[in-house]
């Protein structure tokens, strides 16, 4: 077993080497330029995120969509995943980590757009749709459309369920010396309760969880950050320095290259808002949506609230906290870090957190369920889908109570190769993403309906 972990750690070292990073965020930068900076229609997304498109064909509204892919991804790598890349690479990290967020969001919207356009209704009238139907009937790759499901299913079990059921059990242990098996018990049966109610069940929960959650973490970073106001422009001025130069030791930070500096701002802000990975567009698939490019307007909005926004003022919270207090947090990483922090406000600091990180936690373990289901239904049928849900159950109690450095490691990797097929179909079929950007947007035709679904 120990044979086999260490073969997964080496792996993953190769999986999320430079070359990984350099495709994903190369195709941000590809997709970027060839969506003329879609990143301008930001403000358009969000409005149309509160707009209901009734005469859409879909399952969810626009709203229902984002929040449920934005459940999925803002999670433990927000808040503990930007602490990490702080203490591994320097506070030049949040720039590079923000930076990727920015033109992930391109990416976010071109997986949308491919997500709609290729989606399939099926016969009891839901709608199926992401990555594996774009390489199957965009590509005519179903080899490649299978593989992207498998990785997809393992993963979830990973990245969307034992390891964030692992970290709201140890937390709740440790600022409420609960025991893991209750945490567990509860948990499994509240996720039991949404997830057999499919995705309308899933999606009103994210709903009302998702826009209460985000708030009250943002109050949170934002008292901090009002509390060290005095350090805020050094703060600033420090991580785009730090970005772009090696950092010396000494003064709260460990001596961190450029090189390093960007390897762990990227990876940490490609983990934070999955751009890239393929798991959102599947639940974009699901939105009650016109045309294709109304959602995805909508979707990349979400890498635009979870990385831009929430990931930023961590990151700003955590370096401005070690300018201040370099002795005390110099040596601390992750989660230790982000609740020493966070313990700045007085009696509510650490609650704060905790319940953030808890909605957070569970919200994600909800999101990835449908991704997972939607990828298990693609290889074996609808018959797999109850099997899934109730194995999907027993992963939460187990996360809870079982410590999974193996689990975490294996879901990294299958995370990176749930994320080649998709950046296959996303270069290959870019002519795709750019016309359908081009009938409905640059013309001003939001509104029309598209003709080529099958329906």
């Amino acid at each position: 077993m120990q044979e086999f972990h260490e073969f997964i750690k080496s792996t993953n070292g190769y999986l999320w080497g430079p070359p990984m990073l350099i495709l994903l965020f190369g195709t941000h930068i590809f997709l970027t330029i060839r969506l003329r900076f879609i990143q301008r229609y930001t403000g358009l997304g969000i409005r149309l995120s509160f707009a209901r498109d009734s005469d859409g064909h879909g399952d969810v509204s626009h709203f229902g969509a984002l929040t449920t892919a934005l459940a999925a991804t803002i999670g433990t790598g927000n808040i503990v995943g930007v602490a990490t890349a702080v203490a591994l690479g320097g506070p030049g990290a949040v720039l590079w980590c923000w930076l990727t967020g920015v033109f992930g969001m391109s990416t976010k919207y071109a997986e949308a757009v491919l997500a709609v356009k290729y989606r399939v209704k099926t016969s009891d009238g839901t709608m199926l749709g992401g990555p594996m139907y774009a390489l199957e009937r965009g590509l005519n790759a179903r080899w490649l459309a299978l593989l992207f499901c498998f990785f997809t299913a393992i993963a979830a079990f990973g990245i969307g369920n034992t390891v964030q059921a692992n970290s709201i059990a140890a937390m709740v242990e440790e600022t409420f010396a609960i025991s893991p098996w209750i945490t567990g018990s509860i948990m499994s049966v509240l996720v039991g309760i949404v997830i057999l109610g499919g995705i309308k069940s899933i999606a009103s929960v994210c709903e009302k969880l998702v826009p209460f959650m985000a708030f009250f973490y943002i109050i949170g970073c934002a008292t901090i950050l009002f509390i060290n106001y005095s350090v805020i422009p050094e703060t600033i001025a420090l991580i785009i320095k730090s970005a772009f130069t090696a950092q010396a030791a000494g003064g709260g930070f460990a001596g961190a290259t450029m090189m390093m500096a960007a390897r762990y701002g990227i990876a940490r802000g490609l983990f934070s808002n999955e751009s890239g990975l393929g798991s959102a567009p599947i639940v974009a698939a699901a939105a009650q949506t016109r045309n294709p490019i109304k959602q995805a307007l909508v979707s990349a909005t979400g890498t635009f609230w979870d990385t831009v926004v929430v990931c930023a003022l961590t990151g700003l919270v955590l370096v401005s906290e070690i300018i201040l207090n370099p002795t005390d947090l110099g040596g601390l990483t992750g989660a230790a870090l982000t609740k020493s922090a966070f313990a700045k406000i007085p009696v509510v600091g650490p609650v704060l957190l905790t319940v953030g990180l808890l909605t957070f936690v569970f919200s994600t373990i909800l999101g990835w369920s449908y991704y997972g289901e939607r990828a298990v239904e693609y290889l074996m049928g609808k018959r797999a889908i109850r099997p899934y849900r109730y194995l999907w159950v027993l992963g939460v109690m187990v996360g809870s109570v079982a410590t999974l450095p193996l689990v975490w490691d294996l879901a990294d990797s299958m995370n990176a190769m749930m994320a080649i097929p998709n950046l296959v179909s996303l270069l290959l079929l870019s002519g795709v993403i750019v016309e359908e950007t081009r009938k409905y947007l640059w013309q001003d035709n939001l509104d029309a309906h598209s003709h080529h679904e099958n329906y």
